[in-house]
């Protein structure tokens, strides 16, 4: 396509960025933007795209904000190397950006979760990854950073897939790093912690994946997912009430 950049952070990819870049071989413009690879993840890029630049890590948000920057078009597509594109997505977002009704665009996200890809019927994420560059940024977030976007939004039934959650290690490692920045975010914007959420979270955030969003047709894998999801919940609340605690010594 030739009226929108994709942009992606890397780093240390080999195993996934080839699958996210096949994906990609009809835009023009791809944007690869490395927080310091030691392995092959750059060989690999290079065969796609010569538009590959270093940034030492500052946080995904201003990682994904710098790369955003260096796109030659209005319209962006945000990607990460453990993701994939699909041909339904694709088609949808060359027709979006013809016409002037919407600013960005809402994707769902399939997992796929120990080798195995969630139920059609369970309920997806959906996150803003197209928009029009002059119309949307960054915040502050070190995870699960999303942009603001002025204007209408878009959603897009095409999806993303993600493969990223190979293993439960690899799930629990995740939730481990991303609970941290979370309750810091949270310390650092003067939000205290609750005895009440602190109790009940759990159950809640459980019943809301294995129940509500269906994860329960996922079988052992679903339950699994939606207890790690639930334990997720409960870290980032703990680990707000440990950053107190350690302010008041």
């Amino acid at each position: 396509m030739k009226d929108i950049s994709v942009y992606l952070v890397v780093m240390n990819e080999e195993k996934n960025i080839r699958r996210v870049l096949d994906s990609l071989k009809g835009f023009e413009d791809i944007v690869i933007v490395d927080s310091g690879s030691q392995d092959r993840t750059l060989d690999i890029a290079k065969e796609y795209t010569q538009r590959i630049y270093h940034k030492a890590w500052d946080g995904m948000a201003a990682q994904k904000e710098y790369a955003k920057s260096l796109c030659q078009h209005d319209w962006v597509l945000n990607l990460d190397a453990d993701e994939e594109l699909t041909s339904e997505l694709g088609e949808q977002i060359a027709q979006l950006i013809i016409l002037d009704d919407y600013n960005g665009a809402s994707i769902p996200i399939r997992e796929h979760f120990m080798g195995a890809r969630i139920h059609d019927k369970t309920k997806k994420n959906s996150h803003i990854r197209l928009f029009r560059k002059s119309q949307g940024a960054y915040g502050d977030e070190r995870f699960h950073e999303s942009p603001t976007v002025q204007g209408a939004i878009k959603q897009l039934s095409g999806e993303i897939n993600h493969y990223g959650e190979v293993s439960v290690e690899v799930k629990v490692d995740k939730v481990n790093r991303y609970s941290s920045g979370k309750a810091l975010d949270k310390f650092e914007k003067g939000k205290r912690s609750s005895v009440l959420k602190l109790l009940l979270v759990f159950p809640i955030m459980f019943i809301k994946s294995y129940f509500l969003k269906r994860n329960c047709l996922n079988g052992r894998r679903g339950f699994i997912s939606s207890m790690v999801n639930a334990f997720y919940a409960f870290l980032k609340e703990a680990k707000l009430y440990e950053r107190e605690v350690n302010d008041d010594i």
